[in-house]
């Protein structure tokens, strides 16, 4: 087969079901103000044709990489969303807990870190169909953490809103939890690549997390429970998350779910944080009764919460200010970062930067 040929053949120069989906959806979302990237709209050609597409990045060749998930302008903004495809025959509750999560007083909480709802829409032709328009995110560890007042700010907002309004979420892992991106990126990135920029000539600029304090998001409640008073405690059959090693899960007995989303939030935490820097001693023990195999000897978030205080209380400010190390560093590397962050730290203090950003608006 010709070199030719082969590029013909290649799936990025063909819409995948899911993506004729939205293609065929594109008129109906621009008539209500929302406009697709080139590749969904009628009509689209690969941008590569006849001039090669191996060893050249195209922004159209990037394929859907979930189905309900697609991104989005805003045209009347400019503003980058994320339009979510729910089944409200595979996710009856999704759609209410969101509107709940999103509107009036609960909405207003400065503890509330579930991700805002912008709009909500209606296909035709599909009764069970439902798109949340929600704004664009990125994942909570883009880009890298540098400080340790930077992962503490981190893990006090992963801890807040859990399990208030006795929602359990019972999927809060690392893919769920995402990051407010706009403080840290005054011009955005590109919705299907953030190391690119929007226009897809370079890299996005972006700023620390220090200088420029964000916000930590929960996202993807198809899965979650809101309970009464009366229900509590709730013994339920576990629901597998993305998150395998649940104890619960592997037991597969009716349980209660909330000490699930206690040790699907310290795993991220192990993962991300204890796995891969020095350092993180001072919270090994919590971490580790969090994750603890019988969910009746895990913390309640409430003590979660008030055992963290204590512990990031007796922190010096030195030690919140000291760079992430990860554990296997080359020494040269090692060099030129602790140079480039004592530049920063100094920069930091000069400005009157706390150790621990703190964004609570």
């Amino acid at each position: 087969m010709s070199p030719a040929n082969l590029r013909k053949e290649s799936p990025a120069a063909r819409l995948a079901p899911p993506e004729i989906w939205w293609r065929d959806l594109a008129a109906w979302l621009g008539k209500r103000g929302f406009l697709l990237r080139p590749r969904y709209r009628p009509g689209w050609r690969p941008s590569w044709t006849g001039l090669g597409e191996f060893g050249v990045d195209y922004e159209d060749q990037r394929i859907l990489r979930r189905a309900a998930i697609m991104d989005a302008t805003r045209v009347s903004d400019g503003e980058l969303v994320i339009l979510k495809k729910i089944d409200k025959s595979d996710n009856p509750r999704e759609e209410e807990l969101t509107q709940y999560l999103c509107s009036g007083p609960v909405a207003l909480e400065p503890r509330n870190h579930c991700i805002p709802l912008l709009d909500i829409l209606h296909p035709p032709n599909e009764p069970n169909v439902v798109i949340l328009v929600l704004p664009l995110l990125l994942p909570f560890y883009e880009p890298r953490f540098r400080t340790f007042g930077e992962a503490i700010d981190f893990m006090q907002q992963a801890f807040e809103f859990l399990h208030d309004h006795l929602i359990a979420h019972r999927d809060c892992m690392f893919m769920n939890i995402m990051m407010d991106p706009k403080p840290l990126y005054p011009d955005m990135f590109h919705p299907v690549d953030p190391h690119k920029s929007r226009d897809w000539k370079g890299k996005p600029k972006h700023y620390s997390r220090t200088t420029h304090p964000t916000r930590y998001i929960l996202i993807d409640f198809g899965i979650s429970r809101r309970y009464r008073p009366e229900d509590m405690p709730p013994l339920e059959p576990p629901v597998w998350s993305a998150d395998r090693t649940v104890p619960e899960n592997i037991k597969e007995e009716p349980c209660n779910p909330f000490p699930i989303d206690i040790y699907l939030i310290a795993n991220v935490i192990r993962l991300y944080f204890l796995n891969i820097y020095d350092g993180f001693d001072f919270i090994s023990p919590l971490i580790t009764d969090m994750m603890q195999d019988d969910p009746e000897k895990r913390p309640t978030i409430d003590v979660v919460i008030a055992r963290f205080d204590q512990i990031v209380g007796n922190l010096s400010k030195w030690k919140l200010r000291s760079r992430l190390k990860k554990h296997i560093e080359w020494s040269v590397a090692g060099l030129f970062r602790s140079g480039a962050h004592i530049i920063r730290t100094a920069s930091y203090m000069l400005r009157g930067l706390d150790p621990v950003p703190t964004p609570r608006t």
